[in-house]
């Protein structure tokens, strides 16, 4: 099998279950998307996923991109008895301020541990880390997802969450740009409007993204920011994607939209697909599994060409085999050092 993408679309979908069905077989072959990504549906055991996985890459005849949310906390798809628990993003900004050292050696060797866990599966892409800050206003769908609220420490030990996946062989994917922090409601359900003045964004949540731009992967916010575009959330907006992603931020890397199915967005599947490509985004997400809406999502998916198709092969670059690995000893050093913070 090819490591190298053939012709694809600019599509990453989900799977409706523990093993391919016939239609999803189809799809696969004739729709080609460039990647895949896999929820709590799809894991029963480590021999199971390792099949899906790999039956998946064969219908595509190549190693495509494996995408999974393990973060750590409430938002992780692989969970006991068959791997561990991780600690929620909170807690290692709770240890960063104790002690910036341990915080940043304890968030790495936990990224690297999970990498390890990702690795053994056949996965390769983390939806991790999240740069969005933890501020009083905002949703609790970020809450304890989120490092902190100081968006210089925040960026620190996003990239060191980001390290330790690469140390791995694990793509990190930066989510949520530039930033869902302040967001009121959650983008599952419904669509936030955040009504903070650019200036101010431009010193907080677009801040903490800055010093990681040079990440591989980045998935957009379904935010809409009032004082920079009143009409459109960031993923269908050219002008938040042009002037504040891949302007102010200076991110580089290939844009992903957030789930299409989502709440917040309106209009049909196509008209939110054709919107998020129009805007600026390189890849579409659509997570569910659910046939129907696959094929009206793949309506719109563009062949992956010019700087869509530079930016994705550049990240796959980022791939490499990691280096051999005490996870145990890791495992026993992340768990005194969060102890120092309790």
């Amino acid at each position: 099998m090819t490591t190298h993408a053939p012709a694809s679309r600019a599509l990453i979908v989900g799977l409706s279950g523990l093993r391919l069905t016939p239609v999803e077989r189809a799809f696969l072959r004739d729709i080609r998307p460039w990647g895949l990504i896999l929820f709590a549906r799809n894991v029963a055991d480590p021999m199971q996923v390792r099949d899906l996985v790999a039956d998946a890459r064969g219908e595509l005849g190549w190693q495509a991109p494996v995408l999974i949310d393990q973060e750590g906390g409430r938002v992780q798809r692989l969970r006991p008895p068959h791997w561990p628990e991780y600690p929620a993003a909170e807690r290692f900004g709770q240890l960063y301020r104790h002690d910036r050292q341990h915080g940043l050696t304890a968030v790495r060797l936990n990224s690297r541990l999970m990498a390890a866990d990702l690795m053994a599966l056949g996965i390769d892409v983390d939806c991790l880390p999240v740069a969005d800050l933890r501020l009083p206003q905002g949703h609790g769908v970020i809450g304890n997802r989120a490092y902190g609220e100081d968006p210089a420490s925040v960026a620190v030990m996003a990239g060191a969450a980001a390290q330790g996946l690469l140390d791995g062989g694990v793509l990190p994917v930066l989510k949520h740009i530039p930033g869902h922090g302040r967001a009121r409601v959650d983008s599952h359900e419904g669509l936030p409007t955040v009504e903070t003045p650019r200036a101010e964004l431009e010193a907080t949540d677009f801040a903490a993204f800055r010093p990681l731009r040079g990440l591989p992967l980045a998935m957009t916010a379904h935010v809409v920011y009032a004082d920079l575009d009143p009409t459109a959330p960031a993923t269908t907006s050219k002008l938040v994607l042009d002037e504040v992603v891949r302007g102010f931020i200076g991110f580089d890397g290939a844009l992903m939209s957030d789930d299409l199915s989502m709440g917040a967005l309106s209009g049909t599947l196509a008209e939110r697909a054709k919107a998020a490509i129009d805007a600026g985004c390189d890849l579409l997400l659509h997570c569910n599994g659910i046939p129907e809406e696959m094929d009206e999502v793949a309506t719109e998916a563009p062949e992956l060409d010019g700087l869509a198709a530079e930016r994705a092969a550049r990240a796959l670059t980022w791939r490499s085999a990691p280096p051999a690995f005490d996870a145990d000893s890791a495992r026993r050093e992340v768990a005194r050092l969060l102890r120092l913070a309790a």
